[in-house]
């Protein structure tokens, strides 16, 4: 699904200079190397305060720790994304509050968002799902509306590029009053490792969150606040600086790849290919992810794994079904979309790699299980 190799071939002599200073500084926590990628982080994105820490994970739950939240607040997201979103939720007691997608961008559906807000929501976390910057405009005026806080999942969206209605172009998590991202080592902007950071603009929250994720310290062995132990290694920081410099690169490769899957696929009656704008701003196609109609997904992916295509489905089971985050309360009938969604969606090979003949030879075989069934 991503070539890590050959990317790591067209930088590794970058890679092994930086490393081999961390190695010979021995700085490996909190080293200048994660300075310097948190400054150029914040120049990149255009935000104020970039806050590494250890993964993605962490950063969202360090986000909602930022907000003191308290047990039984309710925190609204989208009920199609990955589990970590509700995950960190449910781990600071806090309710999550599941709501339906849009159909053609995947993310949280804004029209949907007022019927679930009750007097004990503090919170709205909408997922830039698959690289695609959700509608933050509609949702920032909801949120301002009913005071409620905006905390980005940008674990996927990392260099997507959000247009107001101004005409405006914003990074996405920017866009909030706090954001959260992973550089898990298949996303766009990946270390050889874990890793994450935490995005915002508030010189307070920022503050607390520089407290939080280092066990509550601001003076060594003063703990001041609850705290975590959530740090981005210097070596991982190093690597990450050195990608950054590539990022835009990257995601333009990807978009190039995303525009050539959607050419050759578009027209067949079984595909809906993935939504974009005319100028591929807003997605950054961390996923290429096509929906299945009127066809068996599960059979094209077992099809596509017989010709060693990797392949895979994001995701297969709603949140809102999960053991986990079962609720009594839920009424099906308020995911239509997403129970729909998780029947069709499959995903094809994505990274800045990918080479025509092989965007060729994929969607050949994609439209020959689909004209032969």
């Amino acid at each position: 699904m991503v070539d890590l190799k050959s990317q790591y071939n067209f930088i590794q002599d970058e890679v092994q200079t930086e490393l081999l200073k961390v190695l010979e500084t021995t700085s490996f926590i909190n080293g200048p190397a994660v300075k310097d990628f948190q400054v150029n982080l914040e120049k990149y994105l255009g935000v104020k305060h970039v806050i590494p820490c250890a993964n993605g994970t962490d950063a969202l739950q360090i986000a909602l720790m930022g907000l003191e939240l308290q047990p039984g607040d309710e925190v609204i997201t989208a009920d199609f994304t990955f589990a970590a979103t509700v995950e960190v939720i449910s781990l600071l007691k806090l309710k999550p509050v599941l709501i339906d997608v849009d159909p053609q961008t995947f993310n949280l559906d804004p029209t949907r968002i007022e019927a679930a807000i009750t007097s004990k929501t503090k919170a709205i976390i909408p997922v830039h799902l698959f690289g695609q910057a959700a509608d933050m405009d509609t949702i920032n005026a909801i949120a301002a509306r009913y005071n409620l806080f905006v905390v980005e999942d940008n674990a996927q969206g990392i260099g997507a590029r959000y247009t107001n209605k101004k005409g405006e172009k914003t990074m996405t998590g920017t866009l909030g009053h706090i954001a959260a991202t992973s550089f898990f080592p298949s996303k766009n902007l990946g270390a050889y490792g874990d890793g994450g950071a935490i995005f915002t603009n508030d010189d307070d929250l920022a503050h607390f969150i520089r407290g939080i994720v280092n066990h509550g310290m601001y003076e060594r062995y003063y703990h001041d606040v609850v705290g975590v132990n959530s740090r981005l290694d210097s070596m991982q920081a190093a690597i990450l600086n050195i990608k950054l410099k590539y990022l835009d690169f990257y995601n333009e490769r990807r978009k190039e790849a995303a525009i050539r899957y959607s050419q050759l696929l578009s027209n067949h009656p079984n595909i809906i290919t993935p939504y974009r704008d005319a100028v591929c701003d807003s997605h950054v196609f961390h996923q290429y992810t096509l929906r299945i109609v009127n066809a068996d997904r599960d059979a094209l992916v077992n099809y596509l794994q017989d010709h060693q295509i990797p392949c895979g489905v994001y995701y297969p089971v709603p949140l809102h079904r999960q053991k986990a985050y079962e609720d009594p309360e839920v009424n099906e009938a308020n995911f239509p979309v997403t129970n729909q969604l998780v029947k069709e969606v499959i995903s094809l090979p994505m990274h800045s790699e990918l080479m025509l003949d092989q965007i060729e030879f994929i969607t050949e075989k994609v439209l020959s299980f689909l004209n032969s069934n």
